[in-house]
């Protein structure tokens, strides 16, 4: 498909306050944009979807000034512009919120929305605290944030410091604002209250790029919807012109189903027994079963507890109380390394910082928990790490030009396949999964369900921990469901429901099944 795919009737270009056309850009042998366009209109909403790789960060890079395009040519408002960097263009106008934030936990509020321009009292050359308050505050009641301007940003929860992220922007008469995946690590209810953000926004007559693997809320925030797939611009639609299904076969070529892989046959092998498990103030007498050959899905509330308990589980922390029985048999994990020797693997949520090194290649990373498997005589045997990289890298489908490829290199996606190999090439019999499906896109997640239940029905004990009521309901045999560091509920995926789901969540009711 070339780079002049159909799109929608475009306005006349005095309606754009940005236009990238024709925009090309290669890493090496790696052509990552070939040909794409964009055109944003003032006081809208564009949507860019496509798998991971499909080069939606790369564009942003090339907007943005952090690289240079081999081809192609950007107007912002009327006027060619090529930026030095991101500054250039912050000071220009065009502003970028990444996942990753770039506020510094450390200094205040204030600090961090005036950083490198707090104002000075003149002659003097000292920063003029009270003015830099004062202006602070007013940027805080535009978002009708009641938060001192004094306060360390470290203390705020990640939601507060996206509006504060956005706040910084704005604060440079932000014309065009970049969100890349903002909703990543927000509860519905944060979600709720950016959405908000963005329409008052919309309506002051800024654009918004808005970058997300989440289909349903780009059909809720967007007023348009642009695809990339391979590098290439397939279309750009209105809203309205398009379905959720259109969108995805657009974004990965082919149709896709909505539905999860078949269940497996039910076990009474219980693999794992925790009873009464207690760490305070994070949870307490957590007791629950996993079954070989299942997935147990573990819901609740962001804070509620699930991720420390699968950490107390993997000895990353001591539990204060509680029993662990691994095949009936009692242990005390003493550590991490502990944890792997009698079966257990542990995939964090954050693979980026916890899970994956990044400056490292593929096949270091896959063998990272294997030591002993690839060694002979205690040294590391090159031959048999390669060989267990290519097997999984074949297995999991990992899009990666070689195993000796930097991790960092790759897409969200194949990152967490590779960290999904780091912990299969163990062979657990329990596997713990957090989040496994966040920041990949809707082919990726569907891969990776598919890996889990592959696992699942070799025997695996699989228990998943997820934010994703419809991933939870589509993936899990049976759930558990967590308030506030308690057990408040055991549903059979026959039963369950997100209503369900929901209520006991918030600690409103009591349930269990087998």
């Amino acid at each position: 498909m070339s780079g002049a795919a159909t799109q929608s009737v475009q306005p006349a270009p005095d309606d754009y306050i940005l236009r990238m056309e024709g925009i090309h850009k290669h890493f090496g042998g790696v052509h990552a944009l070939r040909g794409v366009d964009l055109y944003l209109r003032r006081g809208e909403v564009l949507a860019i979807v496509g798998e991971n790789g499909a080069g939606k960060s790369t564009l942003v890079e090339v907007l943005c000034g952090n690289l240079r395009p081999d081809a192609g040519r950007i107007i912002y408002d009327g006027r060619p512009v090529h930026f030095a960097g991101a500054m250039e263009a912050a000071f220009a106008g065009i502003s970028v919120v990444h996942q990753e934030l770039s506020l510094v936990p450390e200094l205040t509020v204030a600090e961090n929305i005036f950083c490198a321009r707090e104002p000075t009292i003149p002659i003097l050359g000292f920063v003029d605290r009270r003015r830099l308050y004062r202006e602070a505050a007013e940027m805080l009641r535009r978002f009708d944030l009641d938060i001192p301007p004094s306060t360390p940003v470290r203390l705020l929860p990640i939601a507060i410091q996206q509006m504060i992220e956005i706040a910084k922007a704005l604060s440079l008469d932000c014309r065009v604002l970049v969100l890349d995946e903002p909703t990543a690590t927000l509860t519905e209810h944060e979600i709720r209250y950016l959405f908000d953000i963005i329409s008052r926004l919309k309506a002051r007559g800024v654009a918004v790029i808005y970058i997300s693997h989440r289909i349903a809320e780009v059909f809720a925030i967007a007023d348009r919807i642009m695809v990339l797939r391979d590098g290439e611009h397939v279309a750009t639609r209105a809203k309205g012109e398009v379905t959720a299904d259109d969108v995805v076969r657009m974004m990965v070529g082919r149709p896709l189903g909505t539905g999860y892989p078949q269940r497996g046959g039910k076990s009474a092998d219980v693999v794992l027994r925790v009873e009464g498990l207690t760490r305070e103030p994070r949870f307490r007498n957590v007791s629950f079963e996993l079954r070989a050959g299942e997935i147990l899905g573990v819901a609740g509330l962001v804070g509620a507890g699930r991720t420390d308990i699968a950490r107390a589980i993997f000895g990353i922390d001591r539990p204060q109380a509680g029993s662990i029985y691994l095949e009936g048999r009692k242990v005390q994990i003493r550590d991490p390394g502990h944890a792997i020797r009698l079966g257990i693997g542990y995939v964090p949520e954050d693979r980026k910082e916890q899970g994956l090194f990044l400056g490292l290649a593929v096949r270091t990373n896959i063998g990272a928990a294997s030591l002993a498997a690839n060694s002979v005589l205690g040294f590391m045997s090159s031959r048999r790490e390669q060989r267990m990289a290519e097997e999984y890298v074949s297995r999991l489908r990992i899009r990666t030009p070689s195993v000796l490829t930097t991790v960092s290199h790759l897409s969200g996606g194949n990152q967490q396949k590779v960290l999904l190999a780091k912990w299969l090439a163990i062979r657990p019999r329990v596997l713990i999964v957090d989040e496994p499906t966040r920041g990949v896109d809707v082919g990726a997640k569907a891969e990776v369900h598919s890996i889990l239940r592959e696992l699942a029905q070799a025997g695996t004990a699989v228990m998943m921990i997820s934010s994703e009521l419809p991933e939870i309901l589509g993936a899990s045999d049976r759930i558990l469901v967590i308030h506030e560091g308690e057990v408040s509920g055991l549903l059979s995926a026959e039963e369950a429901s997100e209503e369900k789901i929901m209520f006991l969540a918030a600690g409103r009711g009591a349930a269990a099944a087998s």
